[in-house]
């Protein structure tokens, strides 16, 4: 403004100089064509910097007389206006990022309850769809009456566990309804459908250890009270001793299933090791032998073993896994069947363990269930031949720990085959 108003000045200090010389009118003239100029380079100045507003991205236009005092600190303003924007959409961005990363599921609604936002978790959790679902009632979207009941309450003290169907998988959630900013609320979901998994073995197990050490305890117990109420003297020694022998068997019984917890929990908690080269032709003969001893002659044995293939491994734990699938096999075979014990190598190098009987078989039901801890197919006849229900479990957890695999194919009247699977790292050929 200022430059302007000097400008005025000296136009008419030139004019009034010409006036003086030339006379007045000529002066007038020198002043309105000095005033004419002005106007032209004003509006051409003006027009510079309406172009240049299209694109406030681009420097202001330079030499634009007094207009440049004004643009260059609008100028800067705007500069930094754009800067903060950039760094708030990337702290937005980020803010963004973490919501995708996090493990639990996020969700957004407005006062009416619709979707804002969801993270890719939630989607996988209820089956969102943002493209489809965004600006939808999550009434409609997430159809359960517990939900329901719980969105419509005034206040929100817990999460709410919620049992949901997707793709004929059940699972658990646990979802957590709070209220935030200004008539906005935030769904937080929990995948707990492994928590309650656990929480449902942790239950079975303690109800199936206090079931399998009932049955013992209670013989224990009536015979001792019947032991104390009697005279010693009315008692015949015949049938003390019976008494006596069967409190030992059920004692022996309670201290294999005992013993079998507590193999089961070093394997747990014990670090897998690479172990010692195992000739498991010796184990599965030392098996065999006291297989023989509890079959009383009762089954016929045939073997199909290669002494030149062993296992890199642990020996303890082979050995328990070996006995088992044979005590297994004795079991469930009535009297004249035959088991079968190979052990023997793959064309692609795995290396197999293979127990085959003429057994009664397993239902295909149970087949899947079959290592789970105390699981039985026929819980009367495997208490009558003294199982503890642990055996495939062990067995099991023996297999992981040598990278193998247990294979089980079975029919109902036919009889089963039990096959540890070993890869072709751990196989090793012994020189004969």
């Amino acid at each position: 403004m200022l430059s302007t108003l000097t400008s005025i000045i000296l136009w008419a200090i030139f004019g009034a100089i010409m006036g003086w010389w030339l006379g007045p009118a000529t002066g007038f003239a020198c002043l309105a064509f000095g005033l004419l100029i002005m106007v032209l380079v004003s509006g051409a100045h003006v027009s510079r910097i309406q172009k240049w507003t299209r694109n406030l991205n681009d420097p202001p236009p330079p030499s634009i007389g007094p207009w440049d005092a004004i643009l260059a600190p609008v100028y800067r303003q705007l500069r930094r206006d754009r800067q903060e924007i950039l760094d708030l959409n990337r702290h937005v961005d980020g803010i963004m990022m973490a919501a995708e990363a996090l493990p639990d599921g996020a969700i957004t609604l407005n006062a009416e309850m619709e979707l804002q936002w969801c993270n890719q978790t939630a989607c996988e959790h209820i089956g969102l769809n943002l493209a489809t679902d965004r600006h939808h009632s999550i009434f409609n979207i997430l159809r359960a009456p517990e939900f329901s009941r719980y969105a419509r309450q005034l206040r929100w003290d817990g999460p709410l566990l919620l049992h949901i169907n997707r793709d004929g998988l059940e699972k658990s959630l646990l979802l957590q309804l709070t209220p935030y900013g200004l008539g906005q609320f935030l769904i937080v979901t929990r995948d707990v459908t492994q928590v309650e998994k656990l929480e449902t073995t942790r239950k079975d197990f303690v109800a199936n250890v206090s079931h399998e050490l009932r049955t013992p305890l209670t013989v224990l117990l009536g015979f001792l009270e019947t032991l104390q109420d009697m005279p010693a003297e009315s008692l015949p020694l015949e049938q003390r001793q019976r008494y006596e022998a069967m409190m030992l068997e059920q004692t022996r019984h309670m201290q294999s299933i005992v013993a079998d917890l507590l193999t089961l929990s070093t394997l747990e908690s014990s670090p897998t090791v690479e172990g010692e080269t195992v000739q498991v032709s010796n184990l599965i003969q030392s098996a065999l032998k006291q297989g023989e001893a509890i079959s009383g002659g009762q089954h016929t044995f045939v073997t199909n073993l290669d002494p030149g293939l062993a296992i890199q491994g642990m020996e303890t734990e082979l050995s328990s896994a070996v006995s088992n699938l044979i005590t297994n096999a004795i079991r469930y075979t009535p009297k004249d069947g035959t088991i079968t014990v190979s052990w023997y190598v793959l064309d692609n190098g795995d290396a197999c363990y293979s127990v085959q009987d003429t057994g009664i078989g397993i239902a295909p039901q149970d087949i899947p269930r079959l290592t789970e801890r105390f699981y039985r197919v026929d819980k009367g006849r495997s208490r009558s031949t003294g199982g503890t229900g642990l055996g495939l479990a062990i067995t099991k957890h023996i297999v992981m720990r040598h990278n193998a695999e247990l294979q089980i194919q079975s029919r109902l009247g036919v009889g089963s085959l039990f096959t540890l699977r070993f890869p072709k790292s751990r196989v090793r050929i012994l020189d004969n």
